[in-house]
């Protein structure tokens, strides 16, 4: 496992020992760059089930300015700290240890929108769909942010999340990639004009 592209380009990326956690393959990362990138202008990465850390690392590599990593297990989240120090990347992370909810619900407190979002929970505990909910009512989306979502191929989740709508869903053997796409904007534009069918439609 390594950082596929950008500036740490080649690093190679300590595993969390035993069968814990499934790490995403560099085939799939790479795929799934292209997909949003795939290089970046700055903005904030949130690694919601971080792992080894590899995307939100990958993130850094390409582009963002900063990665919030999220890890509840120990053993993982030592392993983010060893890829981070590898890739010199410390001063561009902030690291929690703890729960996706509990992590989604103290990030509202600094009121930092994130342009990128990886949500690759195990397919045991997977709540995608509750947690983009989520993640828009605490106002924790920049507008035109990706949410990156991974799971098992037999999950199907919906078209749409509140103002977030699916781009794109591909399939690498038993892993599914579903792409989001927030975009407030549209969706209140969306509603302003049917709200002005109505107001004519009452008036004529």
């Amino acid at each position: 496992m390594r950082v596929i592209s950008g500036e740490h380009k080649g690093r190679r990326l300590a595993a969390v020992p035993g069968k814990g956690t499934r790490p995403t393959t560099d085939k799939v990362k790479e795929s799934i760059f292209n997909m949003i990138g795939p290089y970046f202008d700055g903005g904030w990465a949130l690694d919601l089930y971080a792992g080894t850390g590899g995307l939100g690392i990958e993130a850094l590599s390409r582009g963002v300015d900063r990665s919030v990593f999220v890890e509840r297990d120990a053993k993982a989240f030592a392993v983010v700290k060893q890829n981070l120090e590898t890739c010199r990347l410390e001063g561009s992370a902030d690291l929690y240890r703890m729960d996706a909810d509990r992590a989604i619900r103290t990030l509202a407190t600094r009121k930092q929108a994130f342009d990128l979002v990886f949500l690759d929970p195990p397919y045991a505990q997977q709540k995608i769909a509750e947690e983009i909910r989520l993640l828009q009512e605490l106002d924790l989306l920049a507008d035109g942010a990706w949410i990156v979502t991974e799971h098992d191929v037999d999950v199907k989740l919906p078209e749409e999340i509140g103002d977030c709508v699916q781009h794109r869903a591909s399939t690498y053997g038993d892993t599914a990639v579903t792409l989001y796409y927030f975009d407030r904007e549209s969706q209140e534009e969306t509603s302003d004009i049917g709200s002005d069918e109505v107001m004519q439609s009452e008036e004529g």
